[in-house]
């Protein structure tokens, strides 16, 4: 391959993934209306799109509107325009305002202290590569949090990060409302 040539990366459909995907694929339609780019593409895998899904949906410790605020942060600080976009919409859902996913986005939750602690341990996870700073680890716990909210916020850092890099890599189209660029 000519070293200036892109690679480029495909989108597969329905008909070109196997007959297990294909039932994922049905029941996202279903569940959602349509079978996001993203995820469609974890399924050039014979088991990546069941394996992911099982982790992004396993039953957690924290609630939805915590898990897309680290949603939110893991994906703006590893520049994932995709997972961005996708969570801005699912940030709503659970409950955020449009100004409230922004703030989150660049790094605060002044709207909820205990919130903020998950922001700011968050970003210190994501940042430092796993090396939460001991002010962090210490707002965290403070602001209510256990142990166990640590263990399901760092799966759900690593989840984002799956996604967020397999979308770094192949750029395939963003199918979500395209969030604010910050």
């Amino acid at each position: 391959m000519n070293t200036t040539e892109k690679v480029t990366f495909t989108v597969p459909t329905r008909d070109q993934v196997s007959e297990n995907n294909q039932a994922i694929f049905d029941n996202l339609h279903k569940m959602i209306g349509f079978v996001p780019n993203l995820y469609a593409y974890y399924a050039h895998s014979e088991t990546a799109l069941a394996d992911y899904l099982a982790l992004q949906n396993r039953k957690s410790s924290i609630t939805n509107k915590e898990r897309e605020i680290v949603n939110l942060v893991t994906s703006q600080i590893n520049g994932c325009r995709y997972c961005q976009s996708a969570h801005s919409v699912f940030g709503k859902y659970a409950g955020l305002t449009e100004e409230q996913i922004l703030e989150v986005r660049r790094g605060s939750a002044s709207f909820d202290s205990k919130l903020n602690a998950l922001v700011q341990f968050t970003t210190s996870v994501v940042e430092n590569r796993g090396r939460a700073t001991e002010e962090a680890k210490e707002a965290f716990f403070n602001a209510g949090y256990s142990q166990a909210n640590l263990i399901d916020v760092v799966i759900v850092i690593g989840d984002k990060t799956i996604s967020n890099y397999i979308h770094n890599i192949t750029e395939i189209e963003i199918d979500w409302p395209i969030a604010v660029a910050i």
